[in-house]
């Protein structure tokens, strides 16, 4: 919680690996990875990042606490409708996507889907059945009006912690671009995070394949997905989107996957220390064992 006497007081999440490093454009947040100490007095050396935070809660911006509850997203969509889209765009991601969800007539959830053009992009490149969800009634209501037009997009409120209107089994992929991480940083973390990667578990088919695009190191996602079911899982890496909105050189290609190890992650073996990238975790959900053992 941030100290509103003091606005130059680190601001916590309530999960003890992310720190949230907050710009002046209130569209932009940047979920960095953290240890619980030691990088924080690295965060207070930041004056530019503090000073900025300091501005945003004098504009009324609300704790970190208030971004996995709906009437932050309810107001911060009421007053920023241009689209936008939370870490990478649709064109940088498209290979790894026809990888993993090679046939168009696949059914895809995409959760936390905001105001982005992603979906829309996805039915471009000729997916036939992109639903998508998100706690704000505000932004999907928008979104309804403004796709009434395509029938292959579908949006629907619902707290991808409570998926039950759907049925178990229900899709192909799932596609989470931020929503995790944006759970991370609300009240009862760990709980709530859970509770959608279960959720997540439960709508996918058997085979079906969870795509969590994140901040999140090995460090610090690897263990809670491993808790929450018996994920196959592949990670993939892609860096940053640069000032100019395009990506940097790719570090490697993005659809050879980086070597996982059984405890963790090789991955600093393979792209040096604190890479500048966005960490993307395929997970496969397994068919049933009688269906392997057949």
């Amino acid at each position: 919680m941030i100290n509103i006497a003091n606005p130059y007081e680190t601001p916590r999440c309530s999960s003890d690996s992310l720190i949230i490093s907050t710009t002046l454009k209130s569209s932009e947040l940047t979920f960095c990875n953290s240890k619980p100490k030691s990088d924080y007095n690295a965060i207070n050396k930041s004056r530019l990042s503090l000073n900025r935070l300091a501005e945003r809660m004098t504009l009324g911006t609300p704790p970190t606490q208030a971004y996995g509850e709906p009437w932050y997203w309810d107001n911060r969509y009421a007053h920023e409708s241009a689209p936008f889209d939370w870490y990478q765009k649709y064109p940088a991601l498209a290979p790894l996507v026809h990888l993993y969800v090679p046939h168009r007539h696949q059914r895809i959830l995409v959760v936390g889907c905001g105001n982005s053009v992603f979906s829309e992009d996805m039915v471009n490149d000729g997916y036939e059945d992109v639903v998508n969800v998100d706690i704000s009634s505000v932004v999907i209501e928008a979104m309804q009006t403004k796709y009434s037009n395509r029938q292959q997009l579908k949006y629907i409120k619902m707290d991808v912690r409570d998926m039950s209107p759907f049925q178990a089994g229900s899709f192909d992929a799932v596609i989470d671009k931020g929503t995790l991480d944006s759970i991370l940083c609300g009240n009862n973390s760990r709980q709530n995070a859970t509770q959608m990667l279960e959720e997540v578990w439960r709508v996918l088919k058997d085979k079906g394949v969870y795509i969590l695009i994140t901040y999140g190191a090995p460090a610090y996602r690897l263990g809670l997905l491993k808790e929450s079911s018996i994920w196959s899982i592949k990670l993939h890496v892609i860096v940053k989107f640069g000032p100019e909105g395009s990506s940097e050189q790719p570090i490697r290609e993005l659809t050879n996957p980086v070597p996982l190890e059984e405890g963790g992650s090789s991955v600093e073996d393979v792209l040096g220390k604190n890479p500048d990238v966005h960490y993307i975790y395929v997970c496969t959900k397994p068919r049933p064992r009688n269906e392997v053992a057949a």
